[in-house]
């Protein structure tokens, strides 16, 4: 019976590194084109269903175009957009905190009986003494700079006329992948004349940079490391 789980249990620890096995002696693979907006983004928010637009049969006007002789913009589902990512985000924090409390109590008591010739007393005394203190103090200080620029693609039109826009960006450098993404919700307003929009202009704006490869291997602890971490109540 021993040995039956302790092959169970190393064909499981295999199993779940199957994939970093198969990229050993191997340069980390691309996604297929398409794949970082695959199923679209859809909203949590429910928006009632605008009025039909009337139809334009002679006018040369653009509804794409902030004016007239500009590039058109993004306005419709499956349209093209720059993202501009520039953000250089400083923090520094720092919180100290003292706690003290200090109590004491008394209570004390005597008696005295007496009946012709016999006498008794009596006399009692308590004292309860607490102390607590508590000191805690901490800091975090972080800095991060990202200049990129990545195209996202319109892959729903809200009713309200807001888009949603989802993209991917993927770069192999040697062995390690590095892959940008972003999602959220654009108001055609704000898309410039360029057909870009900077990144603080998207609400519920989803912006990751990471990636995988030998440094990110590295870097990250151990599989059983991590499990021991958050196992291990001390």
């Amino acid at each position: 019976m021993t040995r039956q789980i302790l092959i169970l249990c190393a064909a499981a620890m295999l199993g779940g590194c199957a994939a970093d096995l198969n990229e050993v002696g191997r340069k980390p693979t691309l996604s297929p084109v398409g794949a970082g907006i695959e199923g679209g983004s859809t909203s949590i928010y429910r928006y009632p269903e605008s009025p039909a637009k009337p139809v334009k049969k002679f006018s040369l006007w653009d509804d794409r175009q902030s004016r007239l002789f500009t590039d058109p913009r993004a306005l419709s589902r499956g349209d093209l957009l720059t993202v501009k990512i520039r953000f250089n985000d400083r923090a520094k924090f720092k919180n100290q905190n003292d706690r003290s409390r200090t109590a004491e109590r008394s209570i004390g008591f005597g008696a005295d009986l007496g009946w012709d010739s016999y006498k008794t007393s009596g006399k009692g005394l308590g004292t309860l003494d607490s102390k607590t203190e508590t000191n805690a103090d901490g800091a975090i200080e972080r800095s991060e700079a990202l200049d990129l620029n990545v195209a996202a693609v319109v892959t729903d039109v809200l009713p309200n006329g807001n888009l949603m826009i989802k993209g991917s960006q993927e770069v192999r450098v040697n062995a390690e992948l590095r892959v940008l993404t972003i999602a959220g919700i654009v108001r055609p307003a704000d898309i410039g004349a360029e057909n870009t929009i900077s990144y603080d202009r998207i609400a519920e704006a989803r912006i990751s940079y990471g990636g995988r490869g030998r440094v990110s291997e590295i870097q990250q602890p151990a599989y059983g490391q991590q499990i021991l971490d958050q196992v291990l109540p001390f």
